[in-house]
């Protein structure tokens, strides 16, 4: 029996005695999340590359690759996967990264992982497997609905395979750091989106903007010279900390919040350390304030906030959803597990 058959079964156990299970790749990203309820369904061993062709920038792969081995077998023809996922952890998997649908400092200009999944194949609360999308652009068959599923947190389908376009690794890459206050950086990087310039990452911590541009040789070293500030040493290794969440901003035993809001948003007044990442539309913030003070201050600058680790697990971790979109979220978990048995509650309660 393959290991794809063996999930299979198992789902169709857990359907038929309406059981709960909580589906695991690497487990790394565990701390994400309502706390995981059900049987433990591990797809780590259903792993490996499918197929890759580099010409046509397009791998797929089983959701229980790691991670650390798909960005080595594209490393090795000069490519990437575009949106920078973390890992906070050697085991990350495929199937967990999409799933959790994170994205690291890249993102806001390249784009998302939803952006660059063409394709996946999953298994639903009945036990049967679903082909949705395709390897390459063309077929777009399913294509919306595998979207779907990208930070869903396995609550609507066992993922099984992977299919991703990826791009070349840039020729160049360099990281230029100027001191100014929060207020400046974001007008900075605000002013700076709106030109044509090779941004590839940017972050404001402790008094410090971090611009990375990446691009092509001419284009970076004018850009450099545009922007201004110092180059910064060991680059990668920065960037590398940041997007792992092992920079000291992280450390410590308060709890961890992310906060996504327009980009231009001023700073917010909350108390707290904050860390500004993608030029500002995501921030990082590290509090004890009540979660409804964060909440509503974050949706007063229109945004919203996840507490992202620590606090209190059982609670609300998203940003509570208005009734209209709860309704369309139960719909279509309903469609693709009736049973209610993929990580009940993992991201709201009522789901």
């Amino acid at each position: 029996m393959s290991v794809e058959q063996d999930i299979q079964e198992q789902v169709q156990s857990a359907a038929a005695g309406r059981a709960p299970l909580a589906i695991q790749g690497g487990n790394s990203k565990a701390f994400y999340g309502r706390t995981p309820a059900g049987t433990r369904l591990s797809v780590k061993g259903h792993c490996g590359i499918i197929d890759y062709t580099p010409s046509e920038l397009v791998i797929s792969a089983h959701a229980g690759t790691t991670l650390a081995e798909l960005e080595s077998v594209l490393a090795q023809e000069g490519q990437l996967l575009p949106f920078e996922p973390p890992r906070f952890g050697n085991t990350a998997t495929l199937g967990g990264s999409v799933a959790c649908g994170l994205s690291g400092p890249r993102r806001p200009w390249t784009g998302a992982v939803r952006d660059f999944v063409l394709g996946v194949n999953c298994i639903n609360g009945k036990g049967e497997v679903l082909r949705l999308g395709g390897q390459v652009m063309k077929n777009v068959a399913g294509y919306d609905l595998s979207r779907t599923l990208t930070g869903s947190l396995g609550t609507l389908a066992v993922m099984l395979d992977v299919h991703l376009k990826v791009l070349p690794r840039p020729p160049l890459e360099t990281t230029l750091v100027q001191s100014c206050s929060a207020a400046a950086a974001i007008e900075y990087c605000s002013q700076w989106a709106g030109k044509p310039l090779p941004l590839s990452a940017a972050c404001y911590l402790d008094g410090r903007l971090y611009i990375r541009l990446s691009g092509m040789t001419e284009g970076v070293r004018a850009a450099a010279a545009s922007i201004g500030g110092e180059p910064l040493d060991n680059a990668g290794h920065f960037w590398e900390q940041l997007r792992e969440q092992q920079l000291p901003f992280f450390s410590g035993d308060m709890p961890v919040w992310r906060l996504s809001v327009p980009a231009a948003t001023q700073p917010l007044a909350l108390d707290g350390a904050t860390l500004i990442d993608w030029g500002g539309a995501q921030r990082w913030l590290r509090s004890g304030l009540p979660a409804d003070t964060i909440r509503n201050t974050t949706a007063a600058a229109g945004g919203h906030a996840t507490l992202f680790r620590g606090g209190d697990r059982n609670s609300t971790v998203f940003q509570p959803l208005q009734p209209a979109l709860l309704a369309l979220h139960r719909r279509l978990k309903n469609s693709l597990d009736p049973a209610g048995i993929f990580n009940p509650g993992r991201m709201y309660p009522e789901q």
